[in-house]
């Protein structure tokens, strides 16, 4: 996918359509979760559930064209914004024959889920996402 250094491929399965035999509106948000895992455990070398310091804070998605059952959807991830608590993780969702089924971006605060509060995004993911996105993210 051009302008996505990251590409995580869904098949769309039976129980994801709705009454009228196209994906449901609220699976997107589980395609971009396992697209958004998919890049954790990729670029940040994420493993394990404590390693997962974020909380989705805000999620938009406009809807271009519908996805059908066993079509393979290419969904690119890429951070467009690192600031000093949260980030921006842009998303295309792509069918098989490349048109645009949608488009998203979601807000990522890093938490501390221990101590119950927000955190700075560490430096070690902010070096691997400027390192993959080959663009320095001033803190912001």
């Amino acid at each position: 996918m051009e302008g996505f250094r990251y590409v995580y491929s869904q098949e769309v399965a039976f129980g994801d359509l709705d009454a009228f035999g196209h994906v449901n509106n609220a699976v997107y948000l589980t395609y971009l979760e396992n697209a958004r895992i998919g890049y954790m455990r990729e670029v940040l070398s994420i493993e394990s559930l404590e390693d997962l310091l974020v909380i989705v804070a805000k999620v938009r998605i406009d809807f271009r064209s519908r996805a059908s059952l066993g079509e393979v959807l290419e969904i690119g991830a890429r951070v467009s914004r690192i600031g000093t608590k949260s980030f921006d993780l842009d998303h295309e969702v792509r069918g098989p024959d490349e048109r645009l089924v949608a488009v998203a971006s979601t807000t990522l605060v890093t938490f501390d889920y221990r101590g119950d509060t927000t955190m700075p995004v560490p430096d070690l993911w902010r070096e691997r996402i400027q390192s993959l996105e080959a663009k320095d993210f001033a803190a912001a």
